[in-house]
């Protein structure tokens, strides 16, 4: 082979490395997934309710009135501790003693009347010893059972044959988070005179940003769906 062959062959190999071997670095795309770990908080719970409850955080149940709504004068306190997460809903269900669809109590007797109903709720964040959630006028509530319609019926020797009642399901997800209440009562506020608080009540110290609440009507309103939303902030 001659030298300028020899000399070709070797400019053509010189050439391939130069094109093989980038003279910068390529950046390289790679993917990182951020991690963060939330740690559950410990709450502690304290409700009086006339005359039931259960407590949900979102749908896991964390309470139930200990007292039968059947039971007469059911008026008692429970203090009650749960685990959640910042943000979570809690989400209420709240019953006034009624006998049946007319929504009377003591049927047949000389105290045949429409209940009223009243609730107070106060959450304490136990890591920190502050107040996470109460019940006030932005607790948003959906009557599902309301009777009697027609309160004339009151005093009816026969109250389920004549008074009307209004009974509706619970809306499917409702303890879901993110689900719209936005059509929901706001809760209506009443004093300690207008509930009539009895035995329970007095035994937690209630922080001055709790309030009873009810929705507009105390008698006539016997079941409620509430949802309260505590961010932790």
């Amino acid at each position: 082979m001659t030298r300028a062959a020899l000399q070709l062959l070797a400019s053509a190999a010189a050439l391939t490395v130069a094109c093989s071997s980038p003279t910068a670095a390529t950046p390289v795309a790679t993917a990182s997934t951020a991690t963060s770990t939330v740690t559950a908080r410990r709450f502690k719970g304290e409700v009086w309710a006339d005359n039931w409850f259960a407590a949900y955080a979102g749908d896991t149940k964390i309470a139930e009135d200990s007292v039968p709504i059947t039971t007469e004068r059911s008026f008692n306190s429970e203090t009650f501790s749960f685990e959640a997460t910042y943000p979570f809903d809690l989400n209420l269900v709240i019953k006034d003693f009624k006998q049946d669809d007319s929504g009377l109590e003591y049927i047949g007797t000389a105290r045949q009347q429409m209940g009223d109903g009243g609730f107070i709720m106060q959450v304490t964040d136990l890591s920190t010893g502050a107040i996470a959630a109460v019940s006030n006028a932005a607790t948003r509530c959906l009557v599902v059972h309301k009777a009697p319609l027609n309160p004339a019926c009151e005093h009816d020797a026969n109250p389920i044959a004549t008074c009307q009642f209004l009974s509706l399901a619970e809306p499917a997800g409702w303890k879901s988070t993110g689900f719209n209440v936005s059509q929901w009562q706001t809760a209506s506020t009443y004093t300690e005179a207008q509930i009539g608080v009895k035995e329970g009540y007095y035994d937690i110290t209630w922080n001055s940003a709790a309030r009873l609440i009810w929705t507009s009507d105390l008698k006539a309103d016997n079941t409620l769906l509430c949802k309260v939303t505590v961010t932790g902030k």
